[in-house]
């Protein structure tokens, strides 16, 4: 099977200082087809209706995909809360021509429920997401986050739970190169993967069990979490979407050209993959 070709986007996490109108413009400015907003960057976050309206213009214009807002967290607790924020965010993604709603679980490590209620929990809410996201035609892109205080650590459980309910046409994978690591996950599920979420972790002092958000930075030479690897792997497997830097250190975003850092990175996965 010959390699499907590389996908960069943009996600608001990679330089959150810009409004969703700079990313979007940033994104074209590196020759990117799409961005990834987001709901936690502070004043930058995607909130109201007509901002999301004026946004998607903007990316029509620019011919930029809007991907997805991130997050619905936690979407696996499904209660009276998590439908009304549901129910929110996916006329934002609607408004703003978006894709998807990607779906984070629950990181706590005082979840007083056991293996059974997790899976319980998280059948609920995909059930429950199935009609909310269906009534604007939206994906929901789950998230497995590889924690170890994290509900939902594996790509297999999600998978395994969205193919017992029927739901593979509503509901795809987002394949985090940090968290695929993190949960010590070796299955690829490169049919199942809507969405590719990149980052590096570099310090030689932490261990994978350790690594947090904070480590997270750019993809270069020093990255201890092959994403080289990983992503020539899902290529292999015939995966053909987006690929979507996802840094989140405080060293990353205090760059004085993170994007120049971005372009930097690309260069780097375009030269490594080539090989």
């Amino acid at each position: 099977m010959s390699q499907q070709p590389l996908k960069f986007s943009l996600n608001h996490m990679a330089c959150p200082h810009l409004s969703p109108r700079q990313l979007i413009e940033a994104a074209a400015e590196l020759g990117l087809g799409a961005v990834e907003l987001r709901n936690d960057v502070h004043d930058n976050s995607v909130t109201d209706a007509d901002q999301a309206r004026a946004i998607g213009d903007r990316a029509k214009e620019l011919g930029i995909e809007i991907l997805s807002i991130n997050a619905l967290y936690p979407f696996n607790i499904w209660n009276a809360e998590r439908a009304a924020q549901a129910e929110n965010l996916a006329r934002l993604v609607a408004a703003c021509g978006g894709r998807g709603l990607v779906l984070c679980p629950l990181v706590d490590g005082d979840y007083p429920g056991s293996e059974d209620d997790k899976i319980a929990g998280l059948k609920q809410a995909l059930t429950a997401l199935d009609g909310i996201l269906g009534q604007h035609d939206l994906q929901g892109f789950v998230e497995p986050l590889g924690f170890p205080i994290s509900t939902l650590r594996t790509k297999q459980a999600a998978v395994t739970a969205i193919r017992e309910l029927g739901l593979e046409q509503r509901f795809g994978l987002v394949h985090d190169t940090f968290h695929h690591v993190g949960a010590g996950e070796q299955a690829f599920f490169a049919a199942n993967t809507g969405l590719v979420h990149i980052s590096g972790v570099e310090d030689p002092a932490i261990g994978f069990a350790d690594m947090l958000d904070a480590h997270r930075l750019l993809v270069g030479p020093r990255d201890r979490l092959d994403n080289i690897g990983q992503l020539r792997q899902l290529l292999a497997d015939g995966y053909g979407g987006h690929v979507s830097f996802e840094p989140f250190a405080e060293e990353v975003h205090q760059l004085a050209d993170p994007l120049a850092a971005v372009k930097g990175s690309m260069d780097y996965l375009h030269e490594h993959l080539a090989r």
